[in-house]
């Protein structure tokens, strides 16, 4: 295993552990609400502390973009993300969490010059750990990764997630829902964007979209779903999906469906993703 994913398997086995104790007592959590639907916990802020503190002692010059503490460098807020950047989601599914719902995951990619190199989503309710390290493959628990080889629409488990946060967009996206429900064998939403990712990696989904992700939902599941074989773009089909906010993964065949499908949608432009952003040397 390379060393810095043998770091961040340390860092989320850490956030799992701490998520996992407080699962047993939920009804004692600290919940305070970020924005509409948008809830953030004491857990949230415990784990992310927790994994850029092992990160950050192996690698002092590393940057991190966590889902609660931005975009920092030695500790320090910046604008300006360093050529090694950590992007974290320390809970994925906090929602889930929060009703003792078992379907949440710590999400941890390296990003070097632009490129995911390095990724861990760790789903501590049923102990899975998914990884990969880019051109090495993935796997989880020791299990190489590969996605379906379902090659029709019509046949296919699909993934989703609702725009919960940006309420002006669930009227493009219904439409969407109505297209590609239509036509599949199956539409699902747990509610954890990470564990979408990484089971359409393992075959599980054979595909997945959705509008208004971060980068930190993205990040690690993207490079899983690469190295098993399979496909991420923006709703175009472009490599432009970390920052757009707007994302479709799945097996070739499947990808390709899907693209005829959502390609279609014009979205408002949204720039909350773009602030994080590198920008090109």
């Amino acid at each position: 295993m390379h060393p810095m994913l043998n770091t961040a398997v340390k860092a989320a086995r850490r956030a799992g552990a701490i998520i996992n104790r407080a699962s047993l007592d939920i009804d004692r959590l600290r919940v305070s609400r970020k924005d509409q639907n948008d809830f953030v916990t004491e857990v949230d802020q415990a784990c992310e502390a927790a994994i850029i503190e092992i990160l950050s002692t192996a690698y002092p010059s590393h940057g991190f973009l966590g889902e609660e503490s931005g975009l920092t460098v030695g500790g320090s807020k910046t604008e300006q993300a360093p050529e090694n950047l950590w992007i974290i989601d320390p809970l994925d599914g906090t929602t889930n969490f929060i009703h003792g719902m078992p379907v949440y995951a710590v999400s941890i990619g390296l990003m070097q010059k632009g490129q995911i190199t390095q990724a861990v989503v760790y789903d501590p309710s049923r102990d899975e750990l998914f990884l990969a390290s880019k051109g090495k493959g993935a796997y989880v628990n020791d299990r190489r990764l590969r996605v379906s080889k379902r090659d029709r629409l019509e046949e296919s488990l699909i993934g989703t997630g609702f725009p919960f946060k940006r309420q002006e967009q669930i009227d493009a996206y219904l439409s969407m829902f109505k297209q590609v429900s239509s036509r599949a064998a199956g539409l699902r939403r747990p509610g954890a964007a990470a564990i979408d990712l990484a089971y359409v990696a393992a075959g599980r989904y054979d595909g997945f979209f959705e509008m208004g992700l971060m980068p930190w939902d993205a990040a690690a599941g993207s490079l899983l779903i690469t190295e098993a074989g399979g496909y991420v773009g923006n709703f175009q089909g472009e490599a432009d999906y970390l920052f757009s906010e707007n994302i479709v993964a799945a097996n070739p065949k499947v990808f390709a469906a899907l693209v005829s499908v959502l390609s279609a949608y014009e979205l408002p432009p949204n720039q909350a993703a773009r602030a994080f952003q590198p920008k090109a040397a």
